[in-house]
Formats: structure tokens, C-alpha cells, sequence
């Protein structure tokens, strides 16, 4: 079903992200004290009642040089507002009608897309004045409203019903479901966002030589070859010592947050410094996350003139992070656009691996023939027995062993049984689970 669009404008700081969060009826968007935490645009759902809508959260209207960050901000918002199918222009009710609302509201004014005018923080009968002060903008009639409280809701309902037209329910999703969930994470200036707006082919992202411009987890979908693809672009992730403002602290767990709702998650590494600390971190998350994982480098058009490069950092990848051996690796450059296929490829053959089961038959074969080769330890003189194995669930898969002394197994074993399944049943670079469940027999000599 097509829903129909409404982008939340205005200045910094009075309100937007919050009023963003009522509306999806979650903490999707970051919210802050300070202003211009938002900078992307950044989507959802929203509803009041029985009305439905796509929202876009977008960054507070600067006037600024088209060039700089605050003019590539500002860029985002205009778009928004063009694809927009209503506006919702929000004010400062306390602070009243600042010189900073004018020009802006004239912007959407002359947009001609219907406009309905939000005189935020209004709570409790406060800041009234300026709810009507905002009469002077042209944009009609005020609704006094406070997101943080969720008062005004009706009459926002009644408005938008008014506005915004009825959805588009002849498009059905061919295979079901929402889609393909992909996080695209790394180090801050991987690349993330450039290589997001390449995919799907335009300038959705804030992208820039400034590190950090990401800061909201941000939500898009797409579609690959006839697949659909919900991609999740994050913030850059630092190491936890390094972070001391508020704000990158809750960007940091916004990312983790896409990380735990993904499905495959791609770890972006920068080609002309890969596998540096945080990255190797990032890994360790994403595979105690239990999400499957495919390693894009990028950039790669500024190292591809290395001859024997690909295959030793592919040695390198192998032997630095053992726990997902044999994870693709794909070379690509988000900047022009190679490799976008492969990466894609990789993922949804990732996402098949993750996803895999195998028959309790076949993994019984495989422990047979593995305990003859290389038979458990002895412990206090009594052998470790491991009678019986069985897949206990997928994504990813998890396999549990029944036996006697189990606990006593030492890492080792249990490494060679991982790297065993592993290789046995085809699931290259998926996390895999391994339980080990004593069986207590009494009237069991060992």
C-alpha cells in the first residue's frame, strides 16, 4: 500500500524530532536539548487514529552557503519538501514568531504543497501568544500542540484527513513481508551514506569530507533486482573511550539498535586503511549480534592499482577474524559506483546461509565420522561422550550437542566442531551457535 507523504519543516530546535516520535509511535529519532541534532532525512510510519502516512523527520531550515554542511542540510529539507504530500511547519509556541520562521515559511508556502501550521510546546494553555502570533505567517490557522505530550493530536488528525489524499492500496509487495533487512556500519567516514546514495541512485543521504555527518539511524527502501531491500544507513562507530558528547553516545546505540533489527549487516571498511582496531570490534558485535555479515571494501578505486592486494587482505581477514571464517569480502567504490552488485550478491547470499537448515540425519553422519577423527578428551580418566547433535533453530543457525561431561569440553573441541559444521554444511562467514546439553543417566559407567 502507498501511503501518502508528510514532511516535518521549521526552524532548529522547536520540536521536530519529537514530534516525529509521537507520530511513528517510537524513539526513532534522535532528540536533544541543542539544536541541529537532526540532519538527515529520516522516515516512518506515522498514524493518528484510523489516518496512515509516511512522515519524513528533516533537519532544521539555516540559511546557509549551498556548499557547507548547513546548505547541504537545508538541500535534504527542500527535497523533502518537493516530494512531500503535506507539510507540517512547526513553531516554537513559547519563543513565538522569530525573524528565523519567516523566510522559511514563505519557502513552503511557495512550494504549493498544503501546509498546516504546528505551534509546538504549547502544553497546558503555555505559550498561546505565541500560537497566535504565528497567525502572521499566511499558512492559516495554528494548531497548539506539544509533542512531547501529545496534546493537539486530534486536531492534527482532523487536518491532515483534510489534506492528505487517500492511500494507494492497488500495490501489493509480490513477495510479502517488509523486505530485506540491511545495515550498512562502520568507522565514521567509511563511506556509508555515499555508498547508500549510489545504490539507489540519488542524493538521499548528507554526505561530505566533514567524519560523523551521519548521526540518526536512517530507515530507505529499495528495491534489487526485483528484490526489496530495506537498508538501514548508521553513524560512524568509535571506540567507546573516544566518545564523550551526549550526542554521538546516543548515535552510537542508534547504530547498534539497527545492527540487533538487521539481517545481513555489511561492515564498511575503508580500503586504504582496513581492519584497523574499531573495526575488527564492529565485527566481534555484529557476529555476537548473530546477524549475518558480508565486509565491503571501499574505496577501493584509490588501491585497486595494488597488484596481489584483494587476495592478502582476504588472508588477512581470515586469520583476524576466525569466528566468521569465510565471509565475503567484496571490493567495491560507493563513489563510483562498482562493485554494488557484488556487495548485493553477497548479501542475499549471506542472508540464504543465515537463514539454513540442516537435517538432524546428516548432522548425526557428520558428528560420527568428526568424534572418530578427533575423539573428545578424556576428563578424570573418563571419556567425554557426545551421543547425539540436532539444529535447534536458524538465523543464525544453532546447533545443540547431548552427551555426558559436556561442561568439561574444553574451546578447543568446541573449535573444531564449529569450524566442522562450518565447512560440512556450506555456512561460510554466518555466526554459528553451539549448546551443549548433559544428559544426567545414573545408571551411565561412562
Amino acid at each position: 500500500m502507498d501511503l501518502p507523504t508528510v514532511a516535518i519543516v521549521g526552524r532548529p530546535n522547536v520540536g521536530k524530532s519529537t514530534l516525529f516520535n509521537r507520530l511513528v509511535g517510537r524513539k526513532l529519532a534522535l532528540v536533544d536539548d541543542r539544536p541541529g541534532v537532526t540532519r538527515d532525512r529520516r522516515e516512518g510510519e506515522g498514524f493518528i487514529g484510523d489516518v496512515a502516512f509516511r512522515v519524513i523527520d528533516t533537519a532544521g531550515l539555516e540559511e546557509a552557503d549551498a556548499d557547507s554542511l548547513l546548505g547541504r542540510m537545508r538541500a535534504q529539507t527542500e527535497a523533502a519538501i518537493l516530494e512531500a504530500d503535506a507539510v507540517l511547519f512547526v513553531i516554537d509556541a513559547r519563543a513565538g514568531v522569530l525573524p528565523a520562521d519567516r523566510p522559511f515559511a514563505e519557502l513552503v508556502r511557495r512550494s504549493g504543497c498544503p501546509v498546516i501550521l504546528i505551534a509546538n510546546k504549547a502544553e497546558g494553555g503555555a505559550g498561546m501568544a505565541g500560537a497566535y502570533e504565528a497567525f502572521s505567517l499566511g499558512l492559516g490557522d495554528p494548531i497548539p500542540f506539544s509533542a512531547e505530550h501529545g496534546e493537539g493530536l486530534g486536531s492534527l488528525q482532523d487536518a491532515l484527513r483534510e489534506v492528505l489524499p487517500e492511500p494507494d492500496e492497488d500495490e501489493e509487495d509480490e513477495e510479502g513481508g517488509k523486505g530485506l533487512r540491511v545495515a550498512i556500519v562502520g568507522r565514521p567516514n567509511a563511506g556509508k551514506s555515499t555508498l547508500i546514495n549510489r545504490m539507489i541512485g540519488e542524493d538521499r543521504l548528507l554526505v561530505g569530507p566533514e567524519a560523523g555527518i551521519t548521526r540518526d539511524s536512517i530507515s530507505l527502501d529499495w528495491e534489487w533486482r526485483g528484490r526489496r531491500i530495506k537498508l538501514h544507513d548508521t553513524a560512524g562507530m568509535r571506540r567507546r573511550a573516544r566518545i564523550d558528547d551526549k550526542l554521538e553516545k546516543l548515535a552510537v546505540s542508534d547504530g547498534l539498535r539497527a545492527v540487533r533489527f538487521a539481517e545481513v549487516v555489511v561492515v564498511l571498511l575503508d580500503a586504504t586503511i582496513p581492519f584497523e582496531k574499531q573495526d575488527l570490534t564492529i565485527v566481534d558485535l555484529v557476529e555476537s549480534e548473530g546477524r549475518a555479515l558480508v565486509i565491503g571494501l571501499n574505496k577501493w578505486d584509490l588501491v585497486a592499482d595494488q597488484p596481489g592486494l584483494l587476495k592478502s587482505l582476504r588472508e588477512d581477514c581470515t586469520r583476524l577474524l576466525p569466528q566468521v571464517r569465510g565471509v565475503s569480502v567484496v571490493p567495491l567504490s560507493g563513489l563510483a559506483g562498482d562493485g554494488i552488485d557484488k556487495l548485493m550478491q553477497a548479501v542475499v547470499d549471506a542472508s540464504e546461509v543465515w537463514s539454513r537448515r540442516v537435517s538432524t540425519a546428516r548432522i548425526n553422519a557428520w558428528l560420527t565420522d568428526a568424534t572418530q577423527r578427533n575423539p573428545p578428551p578424556a576428563v578424570s580418566g573418563r571419556r567425554i561422550k557426545i551421543r547425539y547433535a540436532t539444529q535447534v533453530k536458524s538465523r543464525p543457525p544453532h546447533f545443540a550437542l547431548f552427551g555426558n561431561q559436556l561442561d568439561a569440553l574444553p574451546k578447543s573441541y568446541t573449535r573444531y566442531l564449529v569450524n566442522g559444521l562450518r565447512e560440512a554444511f556450506d555456512l561460510p562467514g554466518s555466526p554459528i551457535r553451539l549448546s551443549l546439553r548433559t544428559t544426567k543417566n545414573p545408571f551411565d559407567k561412562g
